[in-house]
């Protein structure tokens, strides 16, 4: 990787929350004095013409070789930002869109014959409780801190902060993990996670309650891949043969069995049952 790559590289990771910074001070109604205004715009216009030029560079040797014009562009922006970056940034804006969803009643990946499972079940009253508490923290800031500008600037972060916590479960509630009419299996969280597993690759499924301590995404020694809510799983799945997932912040893994949790999972064994025996519509061939 060259020198121009890796510079544009930290520019990434350090442009976003610069220009964060200034918007909640913007916004904020903070009175920037204008030379740190200036110079700190300054520092951020040179960061983008320093990655703009890398990516110039990337894009027209990516052209060279024969690449198209999206697919130029997508390498080379897999090249300059760092994949944590561009991964928290596509949860972030799917997070947000679910919002919208949400408000519409619609959910998202559950086509027609689908059976979807909601999971929402044991985090609902924390998510409700986290956005009552810092509603009144908002509050309760407003009356004790003295600064007007310490206050505006904590008041757009809370605001934002509430906003991001009820689009986590927007998230979650319009993403249900999905049962296809084929038998294949769609394991979700929110915005961060989304596994398929095809239904040649279920060897058995079942209706399992465990209490697994850890991160939300957490692959065992012996290949299990957890995918708790509210710390517990219900439903077990076991595969045919290792199967390869993605991480919230993209690293890989593979899992030999996938345990989730299912609000009914009796409904979401059943569903899967009844689809991976179901008689065969395609007609015999002729001996």
């Amino acid at each position: 990787m060259t020198g121009g790559v890796k510079a544009a590289r930290l520019v990434a990771v350090a442009v976003l929350p610069a220009e964060l910074a200034v918007g909640v001070c913007l916004v904020a109604g903070v009175r920037i004095p204008g030379a740190v205004l200036a110079g700190a715009e300054g520092a951020v216009l040179l960061g983008v013409v320093l990655e703009a030029v890398v990516l110039g560079r990337l894009w027209r040797a990516g052209r060279r070789a024969g690449a198209g014009r999206r697919a130029a562009a997508a390498g080379a922006l897999r090249t300059v930002v760092p994949l944590p970056v561009r991964r928290l940034v596509g949860h972030e804006l799917r997070a947000l869109h679910s919002l919208g969803l949400w408000v519409l009643r619609r959910r998202h990946g559950v086509p027609e014959g689908a059976a979807p499972a909601p999971y929402t079940g044991p985090q609902t009253a924390m998510m409700y409780g986290l956005v009552f508490v810092s509603v009144v923290e908002t509050v309760m800031l407003a009356l004790l801190v003295p600064w007007p500008v310490v206050h505006r600037i904590l008041l757009v972060l809370d605001v934002y902060g509430v906003l991001l916590v009820l689009a986590l479960h927007a998230a979650c509630v319009t993403r249900p993990h999905v049962v296809g009419p084929d038998g294949s299996l769609r394991v979700r969280y929110g915005a961060l996670f989304d596994l398929r597993v095809p239904a040649a690759s279920i060897t058995a499924v079942r209706v399992e309650r465990r209490f697994p301590q850890g991160r939300l995404v957490q692959l065992g020694p012996d290949g299990v891949l957890d995918l708790a809510v509210g710390g517990q799983t219900t439903v077990t799945v076991e595969l045919t043969a290792p199967l390869g997932f993605l991480r919230p912040l993209g690293r890989r893994g593979k899992a030999v069995a996938v345990r989730f949790h299912a609000d009914d999972p009796r409904a979401v064994v059943a569903a899967l049952t009844r689809a991976r025996t179901a008689p065969s519509t395609i007609p015999d061939l002729p001996g």
